[in-house]
């Protein structure tokens, strides 16, 4: 702080000068200061300006960065599982309406004709079925061919460890059913009397039956393939309420991830930015003690003069 000496009646330094040039140095770099925090808006520009606080904010930043990334990937797991799930609502309405076709030819009134057309209608929902399972697709993947599985990273925690969401269509605990015509729809088999996790239903049958040879369409067998589309819908039905179940947890995660990015923001905000009226007050108050020192500086600086009466 400045010490005050008048210089008593020296003239070679003036000391009422230098304490008046050094406030207004001091004073200018307050309004330098201000004038930035004003144009920029954040109280800290550089580590100088809070060393600690500094630190602090630059961590939150990266942390709030990352969390931003991981609702992305949220955004993209809910992607996988809302794509899995229209198809599976029309493999199973599909479904349904084969089971519908095989109520149909249970009737006694049918003849035998009406019965094949309804087996060869069904076939081509069953060839539907399987484009639909090919067609659905993301990132390059599969996803209801059985073979999908993938990890999201949503989280990080306080070590910056990664929190990650595993999908496996492939795990008879996520009720995997595998989509292929050419093989049947099947859980966790490869035998081709295997559709929609029904052992001994073949949907390759369909396109079997003949006049002479009704098959799971005859008398004796119709009882059995209703109760076996039956439980194929049943098991699709399972499948989309495993992605379902993983999209409500996606839906919480992606919830708790904006609320989290907000509240970091702010702490960011009280940290880093700059109180704009605190700023401008401040600004003002030093402008008026800039003009002061200006004032004292040129006053100071005729001091000298004073002495010079007394070589007159």
């Amino acid at each position: 702080m400045p010490t005050v000496f008048s210089g008593e009646s020296r003239i070679r330094t003036n000391i009422p000068s230098l304490n008046a040039y050094n406030s207004l140095i001091r004073v200018n770099n307050d309004v330098a200061l201000r004038q930035l925090r004003l144009s920029t808006g954040k109280r800290i520009n550089s580590a100088s300006d809070d060393v600690a606080g500094y630190i602090t904010s630059r961590a939150l930043t990266s942390r709030n960065e990352s969390l931003k990334s991981a609702l992305n990937a949220v955004g993209e797991a809910k992607n996988v599982t809302a794509i899995g799930q229209d198809a599976l609502d029309n493999i199973n309405q599909l479904l349904t309406t084969i089971k519908e076709n095989a109520s149909t030819a249970s009737s006694g009134a049918l003849g035998t004709d009406e019965k094949v057309a309804l087996a060869k209608s069904a076939f081509r929902l069953a060839e539907q079925i399987q484009f639909v399972v090919n067609s659905t697709v993301f990132g390059g993947k599969q996803l209801l061919d059985g073979s999908f599985s993938g990890s999201w990273t949503i989280g990080y925690n306080s070590s910056n460890n990664l929190l990650t969401l595993e999908v496996d269509l492939g795990k008879d605990d996520a009720a995997a059913v595998k989509f292929n015509l050419e093989r049947g729809l099947e859980l966790g088999a490869t035998s081709t009397q295997n559709f929609g996790g029904v052992t001994g239903l073949n949907l390759n049958s369909l396109n079997s039956i003949t006049n002479e040879d009704l098959g799971i369409f005859s008398e004796t067998e119709i009882a059995t393939t209703l109760f076996s589309l039956a439980s194929a819908i049943q098991n699709v039905s399972k499948v989309a309420s495993y992605l379902g179940g993983v999209e409500n947890r996606l839906s919480s995660q992606d919830e708790l991830l904006r609320s989290q990015i907000t509240n970091y923001k702010a702490a960011i905000s009280r940290i880093e930015d700059a109180d704009i009226a605190t700023e401008q007050l401040e600004l003002v108050k030093s402008q008026f003690i800039q003009q002061a020192s200006l004032i004292s500086l040129a006053q100071a600086n005729q001091n000298p003069q004073s002495f010079l009466q007394l070589f007159r």
